[in-house]
């Protein structure tokens, strides 16, 4: 009788909100669900439709050891689609369960969803045309600006431009492929973001000479791995996970095969050394960064 008493007073208190038990969840679906954004290296999909990436690679070794804990060898992998504004609902919704791709963790984002260590370090920069003349932030005064919607980036551009009196047009795209067509095709003449999506970006471009990125840096961003909020038994196992990758130094070894060697679709070696910042944070490992 008490149970069920909870039960209808849950239903009846609109701020009652129930735990997330996501492996409650992955054993009566016997299902993982992973979210992929297109934000290559990190996470994309080939011509076969297939998820590929450095941060699908991490997931992939997550799910691995989901399944080992749980003792489900048959525990199925269901991959879905999200992009940078869907990425949060979908997790919420319970539509999938974690979120493998180029996510910053942050103080405000910890107060909704949860993130695991961080397994990369980027900053803010801007894309633009070779021949623009644009060198750093100040010049992009009373120019038009486009970056994606739902980043980081958004608020950056805006306190930058206040700060500054850029007095910027902001635009902003529904991917970072849109984003970067607006540069290219001349509709816009920046696109602010995180460095190693701009080089990616370019080195898939028709023409990578074409481009430039330029600016100092406005931000450093931490991305990881994202889940719901408030369910330390899932969490425990992802971070842990993330731990014996570290600790064992298998993430060195994923970390080369995506940014020091050649990479689908056209075998384009980035050649992106592991940054400073992302070698010394391997040394203290924690979840607690961009605050």
């Amino acid at each position: 009788m008490l149970t069920g008493l909870t039960t209808v007073l849950c239903l009846s208190l609109p701020l009652c909100v129930q735990a997330a038990d996501t492996l409650a969840k992955i054993r009566k679906t016997q299902t993982l669900v992973i979210g992929i954004r297109e934000t290559a290296p990190f996470s994309f999909t080939d011509a076969d439709k297939q998820p590929l990436g450095y941060s699908v690679d991490l997931c992939l070794k997550v799910a691995d050891a989901i399944k080992k804990e749980l003792k489900m060898p048959a525990m199925r992998l269901q991959f879905y689609s999200v992009d940078s504004t869907t990425r949060f609902s979908a997790l919420l919704e319970d539509k999938i369960d974690l979120e493998c791709g180029s996510t910053t963790n942050n103080a405000e984002r910890r107060k909704k969803v949860a993130f695991t260590i961080p397994h990369f370090f980027s900053s803010v920069r801007a894309l633009v045309k070779t021949d623009s003349g644009i060198k750093n932030w100040s010049q992009l005064r009373n120019r038009t600006v486009v970056t994606t919607k739902s980043t980081t980036t958004v608020k950056l551009l805006n306190d930058r431009s206040d700060t500054i009196s850029l007095n910027i047009k902001l635009v902003e795209g529904n991917s970072d492929q849109e984003s970067f067509k607006m540069v290219e095709d001349g509709k816009a003449d920046a696109f602010p973001m995180d460095d190693v999506l701009l080089y990616s970006l370019r080195a898939e471009s028709k023409a990578p000479a074409s481009f430039a990125i330029v600016g100092e840096p406005l931000s450093i961003e931490p991305y990881s791995i994202m889940m719901r909020k408030d369910d330390p038994g899932f969490k425990k196992i992802v971070d842990n996970e993330m731990l014996r990758l570290i600790h064992e130094g298998e993430i060195y070894r994923i970390y080369e095969k995506w940014f020091m060697k050649p990479i689908p679709p056209k075998n384009v070696n980035m050649n992106m050394s592991m940054g400073f910042l992302l070698r010394d944070s391997l040394r203290f490992p924690t979840d607690q960064v961009g605050d």
